[in-house]
């Protein structure tokens, strides 16, 4: 059988026929993190002017899932295109390390032995918990090939995010912006604290008003969420994506 290959005019390239990704894109990555790809693409850009986008911070509770990897990429996808387009666009990844995820990961993990722990170690261990998850995401986020400052992320946590966050409570205060009245509230029986709202319209699309909120539980009408509302709800986010990255 004649190798025809030999009667072609082939250009000579180092570039490799198989593309190998298990190891190309391990390399790669690597290679912009070595290389600062992050700090160059700055330095490159500016002629019009700056953009700036603080992570809306994913709780550090555990590994990434999809929905992460979603937010991620396109974020990642508006950071880079507006940096093409010569605005120099800083991403600021950030986590939040309160609330009750983190607390429950911790409570399972302890088991009975919660009950004769004091609050403060029960709190050292949820910050120990929440620092882990921290480097783990940051790792993943990583792989996923998104740029940004991950070596100074902010965490709900540090004392100096928790100080400024009080000093603003007391800005407000001190204008007369905060009124201290009663308000009906949402509570975990099994948890034993209060639930905020967004996480129960997280499964909810209906939540009774005020007034209706001291009747008794059989006369609310509470209407769960079917397949149809979570399509639109993912329509209207990906609509929300678009036009921040078209705009």
């Amino acid at each position: 059988m004649s190798d025809y290959k030999k009667s072609l005019n082939l250009p000579d390239t180092s570039f490799p026929m198989k593309a190998n990704l298990t190891q190309r894109e391990p390399e790669m990555l690597r290679w912009w993190e070595e290389n600062n790809i992050y700090g160059t693409m700055l330095e490159a850009s500016g002629s019009r002017g700056s953009f700036r986008l603080h992570d809306g911070p994913p709780y550090a509770n555990g590994h990434l899932h999809l929905g992460h990897a979603l937010n991620k990429i396109l974020k990642d996808i508006t950071i880079k295109s507006r940096n093409i387009q010569g605005q120099q666009s800083v991403y600021v990844p950030g986590w939040d390390c309160h609330g009750l995820p983190i607390e429950l990961k911790v409570e399972h993990e302890l088991g009975e032995k919660k009950k004769e722990m004091p609050s403060y170690a029960v709190r050292r261990r949820c910050r120990q918990y929440a620092d882990k998850f921290i480097d783990i995401q940051r790792k993943e986020f990583k792989r996923l090939g998104v740029l940004g400052d991950w070596d100074h992320p902010y965490k709900t946590m540090l004392p100096e995010y928790e100080s400024a966050t009080a000093t603003e409570l007391a800005n407000f205060v001190e204008k007369g912006n905060v009124v201290r009245s009663k308000k009906p509230i949402y509570w975990c029986c099994s948890c034993q604290t209060a639930l905020a709202e967004t996480t129960i319209r997280g499964t909810i699309t209906s939540i009774p008003q005020t007034n209706e909120a001291m009747k008794p539980f059989d006369e609310i009408n509470v209407v769960y969420e079917d397949q149809q509302a979570v399509a639109e709800q993912q329509t209207s986010m990906l609509e929300r994506w678009t036009a921040l990255l078209t705009g």
